[in-house]
C-alpha cells in the first residue's frame, strides 16, 4: 500500500501505521533492511512533490481565492506530520537500550537530512514564495520550522550516541562524513533562522569532526569548514558593531539597562562562540588547513582594524568595547598563536606583494609585531621559518620578518603622523600608559633582538641598514633606535665593528643623497657607546687631519668623545680648515675650491657646536669665521648655489660665536642677510639667518656701531616677521622671541612692529593664544590629503635612486665590455657658450669688487684698499678697451 498510494492523505495515513505499528516490533538488526531502505526514499520524493505543487500554485494564493488557501494550508499540514513521522521514528531508535549501530538505520539520516535542508530552504524563501502573503500561511510555517528543528534536534542527539572504532568500515566512515559536511550546507541556510539552531549546528559538525578525527580527517572539507567560520564569525561581528551604533548614538548613561543592550550582548555570545570554535577547530586540523591561511589572515585584519588604536574604529561606551574585546579581540590571540607554526600562513603573512587597504595597513603591522613578541618562545624551526625568509626559488616569496615589520611600519604613515596610541608596557609600581606606534613597535623589536640567537643577527643587521637607506625619516630612525640598542646590547666589540661599517658608508655618501643624514644621525648616536679606547682607536682609523674624512667627523658630537680624542679631533679640524682656507685664498678664491672649503666648515661647525675645549681652537674658529665674512658677496651669493652653502654654515658659526665676534663682521653679515631676504633667497639659507639674528640678542652693541647694526636690525626682524611663508613665519616668530628676551637693545623691538598686524601676531605668539582650533575630525582629513603626496615624495626619491644605480651598473658594464679609447676624445663647446662663461665670471667678480669698495667708502673705520689694486684695475680698464675696439667676436 505504501509503495502504491499516490495520495498525500492516503501515504501519510500509511506511514503512520508502519511507523507506529510495525517499526515497534521489529529487530534493531532488521529496521534498515525490512523498513528505512523501503520506507524513506518514497518519504523524500514525496515531500519534495508537495515543496514543488506550494511552488505551482502560490500565485493563486490570496485572502478571496479561499480554495488555493484551504490548499497549500493542507499541504502545508501534510509536511508537518511527515516531520512528525520521522521525528517518532528517531525517538524510537533512540529508546532502544542497545547503542545503535550506523549500518542499521543508514537510510534515516541521509533521508532527514534531505527533507531539513528542504524545509529550511522553503521556511527562509517564504517571504519571497509567498509574494506578501505570508500571513495567510505563516502559523503552519511556524508549525513547520519548530517541527524540523526538533527533528534536527534529535537526529544529532541519535548520531551522538553511535560510536565508531578503528575497524569501521568505509561505508560508516562515508556516512558519518555525509552527515557533517549536510550540516556543513545547512548553516548558510539557518544562520538567519534561528541562532540557537545555528550555533547547535555547528557544535555538532566540529564535536563529531574532532570524535572521529583520526577517520574523517583527510575525507573532511577542511576548507569550506573554515571558511564557514570565519564567515559566520565576521556576519556577527559585523551585526555587534550594527547593534552598538544606535546605543552609542543614543548616549545612554547606563548602556546596559536598555533593550538594545540585552540584543547586543546576545549577537556577542555568538561571535565569541564563532570565534572560540574556529581556533578550536584550527588547534585540532591545523595540518590540513594550509589553503585557508589567507583567509584566516584577512579575518585578523578585518577584526583588529575595527578596534582601537586603527582610525576606522568607531567609538563605543565602555561596557560595550569591554564585551567586543572579549569576544572577538581575545580570541585573536589564541587564533595568532595557533597559526604561528604554520609555513603557509608565514607566506601570507609575509608575502611581499600583497596588497593591502589602508584600514588594514596597521593591523596587519600590529600582526608582526604580536608575531615578533612571541616567535622568540617557540621552536628553532618557527625562528628560521619566521626570520629567515624564503632561501631558495623554488619556495613561495617570503620576506623575513625584520623586513617585514619595518615596511609595514613605512606604510603606516597616516597612524604615525595623527598620532594613534597603544598600551605601553606595564612597568611596575606604575600605571599603564599609552605610547605612540613608534614606540610600542620599538619596544617589541628590541625585546626580540635581545633574545635573538646570534646566527640571525646578520640577516637582522642586513634589515636594519635597508630600513636606515630608505627615503621614510621615521622608518629610519626606528631602525637608528633599534640599531642603537643592539650595539649597547652586545659587546663593545660589536659596537666598535658598527661604528666603522657606518663612518666608511657616510665616507662614501654624497652629499646630495638622503641617506646621509641617516646615516650620520645612526653614527652620532653609537659614539656615545663607545668605550674611550675605541674612540682612540676611531680617531686613528679616520683621522680627522685627512681630508677625505672630514664627511665622517662633521656628524659627531664631540662632546660624546673622551677628553683625549676630543682634543685630537679638534685639533686635526682645525688645522686641516685653516689650510683649506689658506689655499683657497692663495688659489685667488676660485669657485672651483670652494666645495672642499665648505666640506671643511661642515666639520668645522661641529667643533664650534661642542664649545671647544681648548681657546685656541675656539680663537682659530672665530678668526676662519671673520676672513670668510670678507669673502661673502650677495649677488654672487644669489648667482652660486655652491657659495650659498658657505652663507648657511657661515650664518651658523656665527650664531654660536657671536659673543666672540666683532662688531665689523656682525655688521658684514647683517649687510649680506638683508640684500638676501629683499632678493627672496632658499628658505634653507633664511632658516640659517634667522639663527644668526636670534643669537644678536646675546650680544651689546657698541654706541658708535649702533648707528650701523641696530636699524638694520629692526629691518629684518620687520621684513621676516611680515613674511607670508608659514615655515619662515614661524621660525621668525621663535628667532625674535629669543632675541627679545635676551636683548639689552629694547628699541630693536618696538622698531621691528612697524605694523599693527605684525604685532598682534607677536603677541598673540608670546602669549600662546591660539586663533583657530583645528578639530580632530578637520586634522585627521587634512592629513589623510597630505599623506599620499609625502608618499609620492618619497616614492620618487627611492625611483630615481634606483634610476641612477641602473645606469651606473649600464655604465660599469659598457665599460667593461668595450675595450678603452686609446684618448679620449674632446668635448666641443660652441664658442658662444665659452663667451658666455668667461663674460659671466668676469661680471661676478667685478660685482664683488664693487660691493668691498662701496663698504670701504661707507664705513670710515675699515681698512683702505691696497695702493696695488688701482693698478690692476687700470690694466682691466685696458683689457677691455682693446677687447672692445677690437673685432667683434660675432664678425
Amino acid at each position: 500500500m505504501h509503495q502504491k498510494t499516490e495520495s498525500w492523505e492516503e501515504h501519510i495515513y500509511v506511514l503512520k501505521v508502519i511507523t507506529g505499528m510495525f517499526l515497534p516490533h521489529l529487530q534493531i538488526s532488521a529496521l534498515e533492511e525490512e523498513c528505512f531502505s523501503k520506507v524513506l526514499p518514497k518519504v523524500v520524493n514525496v515531500f519534495d512533490r508537495l515543496i514543488e505543487e506550494i511552488t505551482k500554485q502560490v500565485e493563486g494564493l490570496s485572502s478571496q481565492n479561499t480554495e488555493v488557501c484551504l490548499f497549500l494550508r493542507n499541504i502545508l499540514q501534510v509536511m508537518v506530520q511527515m516531520l512528525e513521522i520521522l521525528s517518532g521514528c528517531v525517538r524510537h531508535v533512540c529508546s532502544l537500550e542497545e547503542p545503535p549501530v550506523l549500518n542499521a538505520i543508514r537510510s534515516l539520516p541521509s533521508c532527514i537530512l534531505k527533507v531539513l535542508k528542504n524545509t529550511f530552504h522553503h521556511c527562509k524563501e517564504s517571504e519571497v514564495v509567498y509574494c506578501g502573503r505570508l500571513s495567510l500561511v505563516g502559523d503552519l510555517l511556524q508549525g513547520l520550522f519548530k517541527e524540523a528543528y526538533s527533528l534536527q534536534k534529535g537526529l544529532m542527539e541519535l548520531i551522538d550516541r553511535i560510536s565508531l572504532d578503528n575497524t569501521a568500515s568505509e561505508d560508516d566512515i562515508s556516512d558519518i562524513v555525509s552527515v557533517i559536511h549536510s550540516l556543513l550546507d545547512f548553516c548558510s541556510v539557518i544562520s538567519n533562522l534561528d541562532i540557537a539552531l545555528h550555533a547547535n549546528t555547528w557544535k555538532f559538525i566540529i564535536k563529531q569532526s574532532v570524535k572521529y578525527a583520526s577517520l574523517v580527517e583527510e575525507r573532511l572539507r577542511h576548507g569550506d569548514i573554515t571558511s564557514g567560520l570565519c564567515g559566520d564569525l565576521l556576519a556577527s561581528f559585523q551585526s555587534c558593531m550594527e547593534l552598538a551604533e544606535p546605543i552609542t548614538q543614543a548616549g545612554l548613561k547606563h548602556p546596559t539597562t536598555s533593550p538594545e543592550y540585552k540584543l547586543f550582548q546576545k549577537t556577542t555570545k555568538m561571535c565569541r562562540f564563532f570565534a572560540n570554535t574556529l581556533v578550536h577547530y584550527i588547534k585540532e586540523f591545523k595540518a590540513f588547513l594550509p589553503k585557508s591561511c589567507s583567509r584566516f589572515h584577512q579575518l585578523y585584519l578585518q577584526i583588529v582594524s575595527k578596534f582601537p588604536p586603527s582610525l576606522c574604529a568607531p567609538l563605543l561606551p565602555t561596557p560595550l568595547f569591554e564585551e567586543l574585546n572579549g569576544a572577538a579581540l581575545v580570541p585573536m590571540d589564541a587564533l595568532l598563536s595557533q597559526l604561528l607554526l604554520l609555513r603557509s600562513f608565514a607566506e601570507a603573512v609575509l608575502n611581499p606583494c600583497q596588497q593591502l587597504s589602508s584600514e588594514t595597513e596597521l593591523p596587519h603591522c600590529l600582526l608582526l609585531v604580536s608575531v615578533m613578541g612571541q616567535i622568540t618562545s617557540q621552536p628553532e624551526e618557527t625562528l628560521h621559518l619566521w626570520c629567515d625568509g624564503s632561501q631558495f626559488p623554488e619556495d613561495t616569496p617570503r620576506l623575513p620578518l625584520f623586513r617585514a615589520l619595518f615596511q609595514s611600519f613605512r606604510r603606516c604613515s597616516l597612524e604615525r603622523r595623527v598620532p594613534v596610541l597603544l598600551p605601553g608596557v606595564m612597568i611596575k609600581g606604575q600605571a599603564q600608559g599609552k605610547v605612540t606606534l613608534h614606540h610600542h613597535v620599538c619596544v617589541t623589536l628590541c625585546a626580540c633582538v635581545a633574545a635573538l640567537p646570534t646566527e640571525h643577527l646578520p640577516l637582522l643587521e642586513h634589515c636594519l641598514l635597508e630600513a636606515l637607506l630608505q627615503p621614510d625619516t621615521q622608518t629610519a630612525l626606528l631602525a637608528t633606535d633599534v640599531w642603537c640598542f643592539m650595539s649597547r646590547y652586545g659587546s663593545a666589540e660589536l659596537c666598535l665593528h658598527h661604528v666603522h661599517l657606518t663612518a666608511h658608508l657616510v665616507r662614501w655618501c654624497s652629499r646630495e643623497c638622503y641617506q646621509l643624514s641617516h646615516l650620520g644621525l645612526l653614527l652620532r648616536r653609537m659614539v656615545f657607546l663607545m668605550t674611550p679606547n675605541h674612540q682612540m682607536e676611531l680617531v686613528e682609523r679616520f683621522p680627522p687631519a685627512q681630508w677625505e674624512n672630514l664627511p665622517v667627523w662633521r656628524h659627531i658630537l664631540l662632546r660624546a668623545l673622551s677628553q683625549d680624542a676630543r682634543q685630537r679631533v679638534e685639533a686635526g679640524i682645525i688645522t686641516l680648515t685653516d689650510t683649506i682656507v689658506r689655499d683657497w685664498q692663495q688659489a685667488g678664491y676660485k669657485l672651483g675650491q670652494l666645495d672642499n672649503v665648505n666640506i671643511a666648515l661642515l666639520s668645522l661647525l661641529s667643533v664650534v657646536r661642542g664649545e671647544s675645549s681648548e681657546a685656541r681652537f675656539a680663537l682659530s674658529a672665530q678668526r676662519i669665521v671673520s676672513e670668510l665674512w670678507a669673502r661673502m658677496c650677495p649677488n654672487q651669493v644669489q648667482t652660486h648655489p655652491i657659495i650659498q652653502c658657505t652663507l648657511r654654515l657661515l650664518l651658523s658659526m656665527s650664531a654660536i660665536l657671536v659673543k666672540s665676534i666683532d662688531t665689523q663682521v656682525i655688521c658684514q653679515a647683517l649687510v649680506c642677510v638683508g640684500a638676501l631676504v629683499s632678493q627672496k633667497c632658499p628658505d634653507d639659507l633664511m632658516l640659517a639667518a634667522l639663527e644668526f639674528l636670534a643669537s644678536l640678542g646675546k650680544v651689546f652693541i657698541p654706541n658708535d656701531s649702533q648707528s650701523q647694526v641696530l636699524p638694520r636690525l629692526s629691518e629684518l626682524f620687520g621684513s621676516l616677521l611680515a613674511e607670508r611663508s608659514w615655515l619662515l613665519h614661524q621660525h621668525a616668530l621663535e628667532a625674535f622671541a629669543h632675541f627679545a628676551e635676551a636683548t639689552n637693545h629694547e628699541e630693536v623691538i618696538s622698531q621691528s612692529l612697524s605694523s599693527e598686524e605684525t604685532k598682534n601676531k607677536v603677541v598673540n605668539y608670546l602669549s600662546k593664544t591660539i586663533n583657530t582650533q583645528e578639530m580632530p575630525e578637520t586634522r585627521l582629513q587634512r592629513v589623510r590629503l597630505e599623506t599620499p603626496v609625502l608618499e609620492q615624495h618619497n616614492n620618487r626619491l627611492e625611483t630615481e635612486e634606483t634610476l641612477a644605480k641602473n645606469s651606473a651598473a649600464c655604465d660599469d658594464r659598457s665599460t667593461a665590455n668595450t675595450e678603452p679609447c686609446p684618448k679620449r676624445a674632446r668635448q666641443e663647446t660652441s664658442v658662444e657658450e665659452e663667451y658666455r662663461r668667461y663674460l659671466q665670471t668676469a661680471e661676478s667678480a667685478m660685482k664683488a669688487l664693487r660691493t668691498l669698495a662701496e663698504g670701504s667708502t661707507a664705513d670710515t673705520t675699515a681698512p683702505t684698499p691696497p695702493q696695488w689694486v688701482t693698478s690692476r684695475l687700470q690694466e682691466l680698464q685696458a683689457v677691455i678697451t682693446q677687447l672692445t675696439t677690437s673685432r667683434s667676436p660675432n664678425s
